[in-house]
């Protein structure tokens, strides 16, 4: 299953000159609309302190898609402690255009949803019952860039929060592409985290005039280069022996790649170490999860948390 079947749809519908015109009114990766990026100087200072220390624990929405899933933040939650809640609204490929426009169609909606952690975003966000907001966004990110509006609605999203809740952490979750991208996917992962993630989405959306405090990333694309450069230079760790055994096919993680990622958005929501927490967990229909066993555990423990430390728009402190 693609993640982005539904720009494939919407492309078939514009006439071959419609397209045309709109490339090139917009250009290259098109922005149609956005605003201009946030001064580089001024984003990074946005950087400066970190983000407030949790003091306790956090109840969080996810808006996004399928590398969400059910099992990931699932497994955050038996990572973070019985006190951590989570819910969710998903759907396959979705950008955050359509999440958030009410007459967008949300493909895989009944699919993704159907389950006990789903509710309605607007409400969600709304209620100001989150203490973080964590969303991402469909990719090939260039399309949903270009055709649907990313900064603009990640700006969106943030205010509502903002505005319901003024204490609220918000996230944008860094993701990946397809294992067989033509530009290799490990170049994609260093080159997209600053051309696209920041440069087209972050630093537009706080260039609105009422952004005046930072998204934090939570940098799961470098984190999964920096795992899998360190387990294909040792030959494999424990069960992992290519990057392919993060995967259940070219772009979606399975159970191992699933709890890097928990790892991942542990160290940001909650500013701590992953190193000693356990790996033995289950999915989130409460099957057991494939466990990594103890020597790529702590790997991806270790690389989890220098990535973070070493990142300041996590909101963790540096190292």
């Amino acid at each position: 299953m693609t993640i982005f079947p539904r720009l494939h749809t919407r492309l078939k519908r514009l006439a071959p000159v419609a397209l045309l015109l709109l490339l090139a009114a917009c250009g290259g990766v098109a922005r149609c609309g956005s605003a201009k990026p946030l001064d580089k100087a001024k984003f990074d200072a946005l950087y400066t302190d970190p983000a407030p220390i949790p003091t306790g624990s956090q109840a969080a929405f996810y808006i996004g898609h399928s590398l969400v899933g059910r099992d990931m933040p699932a497994m955050l939650a038996q990572l973070a402690g019985s006190g951590h809640v989570y819910d969710s609204q998903l759907g396959w490929g979705t950008p955050l255009k359509a999440h958030w426009e009410p007459d967008e169609p949300i493909n895989g909606f009944e699919t993704e949803n159907d389950h006990p952690r789903y509710r309605d975003a607007k409400e969600a966000v709304l209620s100001g019952e989150y203490d973080a907001l964590i969303m991402t966004e469909m990719v090939e990110i260039r399309s949903a860039i270009k055709y649907f509006d990313s900064a603009k609605y990640l700006h969106e999203w943030a205010k509502a929060g903002w505005d319901a809740n003024p204490d609220l952490n918000v996230y944008l979750y860094e993701t990946w592409h397809e294992l067989i991208d033509e530009e290799g996917w490990l170049n994609r992962i260093d080159r997209d985290l600053d051309r696209y993630w920041e440069t087209e989405i972050l630093r537009r959306a706080l260039s609105y005039g009422d952004a005046t405090r930072p998204i934090y990333v939570i940098p799961a694309g470098q984190v999964m280069a920096r795992f899998v450069r360190a387990v294909e230079s040792q030959g494999g760790v424990g069960p992992v022996k290519t990057r392919e055994d993060l995967f259940s096919d070219d772009i979606h993680f399975n159970d191992l790649g699933a709890y890097l990622i928990a790892l991942t958005q542990y160290s940001v929501l909650y500013q701590k170490s992953p190193v000693g927490l356990p790996h033995t967990l289950k999915r989130a229909d409460g099957s057991a999860a494939t466990d990594p066993g103890e020597e790529a555990a702590r790997l991806m423990q270790e690389i989890v948390w220098k990535v973070v430390t070493t990142y300041p728009k996590t909101g963790v402190p540096q190292e």
